[in-house]
């Protein structure tokens, strides 16, 4: 298989968040020459939107995805989506990222959380048709079920786009999905039109921190060469977005040593 194109890299800025705001996060993608970056609400929030836009456009960046909109079975979820639908619609962000939540408060209802999931995307929907900000539904792995998000395959994210029409996609994070065993078919049941982002790490064995010790592609056990493989089968010809958590070790470590091995790591390892 061909070497993935380096102008594809993205940098998700959970991968520096330790030591870099979004200000020196996108001064340091133009400077190692990375063309996209997906900022965090907190530090967007944090520089400001309208300077975060005129720093972004002034460094010629793309915004390959806001992190995130969701948790619909939380309270007063409906503003903070419509603020992040907003946010989304001002940096001009190819997807606004779906952490769709998990139980019901007080629950153990997983079937009649996904519910109420689907019925949270579809009330705000309307408003993201009218901003142009596809949203983009990110299945956790089934560890993060119960706390961060009850939809947990391609397969259940995909059965709501499916029910709920345009503007609704999927976004593809290997880290949560590598072990499917459905991966491959539903990756091209998503197509073209709804894989919205691609998310590149890997996973370490052992793992020491289950939501904060990602690891550095190729350091892991994820066949990123074949997931690669996978979406461009699909039609993906978007961005890879190195989306790092690593509290242990890359949070520790100077953030322009870590682009410069994202960009190694993406060249040689995806």
């Amino acid at each position: 298989m061909s070497a993935p194109d380096p102008a594809k890299l993205s940098l998700n800025t959970a991968t520096i968040r330790e030591k870099w705001g979004l200000a020196q996060a996108i001064e340091g993608c133009a400077r190692h020459g990375i063309r996209g970056i997906a900022p965090w609400r907190d530090q967007l929030a944090a520089m400001g939107v309208k300077e975060a836009v005129r720093a972004i456009k002034a460094n010629g960046l793309t915004v390959t995805g806001l992190c995130r909109g969701g948790f619909f079975t939380a309270k007063h979820w409906k503003d903070d989506n419509r603020r992040a639908i907003e946010e989304a619609h001002e940096l001009g962000a190819r997807c606004l990222v779906l952490v769709v939540g998990g139980l019901i408060p007080g629950s153990k209802d997983l079937p009649g959380s996904r519910e109420l999931v689907k019925e949270g995307i579809a009330a705000i929907l309307p408003e993201a048709r009218k901003a142009g900000v596809p949203l983009a539904i990110e299945p956790l792995h089934p560890m993060q079920a119960a706390e961060r998000a009850c939809i947990n395959t391609l397969e259940q994210a995909l059965d709501v786009c499916d029910a709920l029409g345009e503007g609704v996609g999927v976004a593809v994070d290997v880290y949560h999905v590598w072990w499917d065993p459905k991966l491959a078919e539903q990756i091209a049941r998503a197509g073209k039109d709804r894989v919205l982002a691609y998310h590149i790490c890997d996973w370490l064995v052992p793992t020491r921190d289950l939501l904060n010790d990602r690891g550095m592609m190729g350091d892991g056990v994820v066949d990123l060469p074949k997931i690669r493989a996978m979406v461009e089968r699909a039609g993906y010809a978007g961005f890879h977005e190195a989306e790092i958590f690593s509290k242990l070790d890359w949070w520790q470590r100077d953030p322009d040593e870590v682009l410069s091995i994202c960009k190694d790591r993406h060249a040689r390892m995806t």
